[in-house]
């Protein structure tokens, strides 16, 4: 079993920065990818962006390309998403997410373990 802890939301005004980190519990597996998903309210659970943990091929979605930034720390098991220029649309809870196996970054339903979230509003 796999824990995966995230820190770093609050608010911020538009146009600001937030760096949200994800801390997994013990060495990821060496095929694993992790994942950053968000949740408005009242709707679905949306992709945001993922890396893989063995060379690092990152992926992301539309609206965030240019503004947010996923790296990831094999030695600390940690993943980061630093989020620059932030807009009041990204206001959201923020998850992040660890699969087994490469492949199908995009689909939250190919991940295995999530975090409890990170609350991030952004003001206008």
């Amino acid at each position: 079993q796999v824990q995966l802890v995230e820190s770093g939301g609050g608010v911020v005004q538009a146009g600001g920065s937030l760096r949200l980190s994800c801390v997994a519990s013990r060495r990821t597996f060496s095929g694993a990818s992790m994942g950053w998903f968000r949740q408005a309210l009242g709707q679905e659970r949306k992709f945001v962006a993922a890396i893989t943990w063995s060379g690092g091929i990152t992926y992301y979605e539309d609206s965030v390309k240019g503004r947010f930034t996923i790296l990831g720390d094999n030695a600390k098991n940690t993943v980061y998403l630093q989020m620059n220029s932030l807009k009041p649309e990204d206001t959201a809870v923020y998850y992040c997410a660890l699969k087994r196996a490469y492949g199908l970054e995009y689909d939250r339903n190919e991940y295995d373990y999530w975090g409890q979230g990170t609350q991030v509003t952004v003001s206008s």
